[in-house]
């Protein structure tokens, strides 16, 4: 796949097959579209095109950008997009001047000149242009006129996979890792790098690495003891993730940490990738260390037997 941060590093293509979207996630449901996408480019012997934006266009135009929690990072969407077998991505910058482009200019500037769109592939309510003021009835009324073939994913497509970003933003908030995980496709995850706490998990026996997301968009999971999967020097562990406040040591910040299973070695500045496998339980203040120690131990357990070891 190859990859344009801008529309000016863009050669445009004698046939190029297009999709638009922010594609937050790359879920199930991006996916069926996208596999549509690559059905129809090489139906005609074209390229397949994925237009998307960074920031968010929410991040710009929306007056809840402050609070706005993704599923993906823009690295995390171009891997994602990536393993989608896409010919050509394309990320432009999302900003106000942007947003002000008319429908009309929005398919004649970058569509048409700019990237060589013959064929697009979007679903029934994809929206574009200044206010959102273009859609599937803007440019089939004037496919001639912009000699654009539009290829609809009908309603009924796209609402038998019930998939939103949304909807899965609103399952991990609420700790609904499996759901969650079922309308991705795959395990949620998070890339972080580990830093220096308090180390007080090692006083207990159970050391943890805690992981600092340098990205703030970034959707961590709602509070609680999750089942994971840590991805640290070319391997994969199993392990269990405490994210939260830790009530029953400081109660101070939220934390992601991690105690990996049958590993010790100092991992301090390193990156590491958290995948969440389960939900194990809500976040809760004990009486004293010794009830904490106890708990863990029957988390541990509990984790073991979610992820089958």
């Amino acid at each position: 796949m190859k990859i344009y941060y801008n529309l000016t590093d863009f050669e445009p293509l004698n046939n190029a097959t297009v999709t638009i979207g922010t594609f937050d996630g790359v879920h199930l449901g991006h996916q069926k579209i996208l596999q549509i996408l690559r059905e129809t480019a090489q139906s005609s012997n074209g390229e397949s095109v994925v237009l998307t934006f960074w920031p968010h266009p929410r991040m710009v135009v929306s007056q809840d950008s402050q609070v706005l929690k993704l599923l993906s990072t823009i690295d995390e969407k171009i891997e994602l997009l990536e393993k989608q077998g896409v010919d050509h991505l394309l990320v432009i910058p999302f900003t106000r001047e942007f947003s002000e482009l008319s429908s009309e200019e929005y398919v004649r500037n970058i569509l048409i000149k700019g990237i060589g769109t013959k064929k697009l592939v979007i679903g029934y309510d994809h929206r574009f242009g200044r206010n959102r003021e273009g859609g599937f009835d803007y440019l089939k009324a004037n496919a001639n006129e912009f000699d654009i073939s539009i290829e609809e994913i009908p309603r009924q497509e796209i609402d038998n996979l019930t998939i939103s970003s949304t909807k899965i933003r609103q399952a991990l908030s609420e700790g609904q890792i499996r759901p969650a995980n079922e309308l991705l496709g795959r395990n949620y995850s998070f890339t972080g790098i580990v830093v220096k706490g308090r180390q007080l998990g090692r006083t207990i026996g159970f050391p943890t690495a805690n992981v600092q997301v340098s990205e703030t968009y970034k959707l961590i999971p709602a509070n609680g003891v999750y089942a994971v999967k840590t991805f640290v020097r070319g391997h994969w562990y199993a392990g269990m993730m405490n994210i939260g406040t830790r009530p029953t040591v400081d109660g101070i910040g939220r934390t992601q940490e991690v105690n990996i299973f049958d590993f010790d070695d100092d991992i301090y500045g390193e990156t590491v990738i958290v995948e969440l496998i389960d939900f194990i339980r809500n976040e809760q203040k004990f009486n004293g260390i010794e009830e904490l120690k106890a708990q863990i131990l029957r988390d541990k357990a509990t984790t073991k037997e979610k992820l089958c070891l």
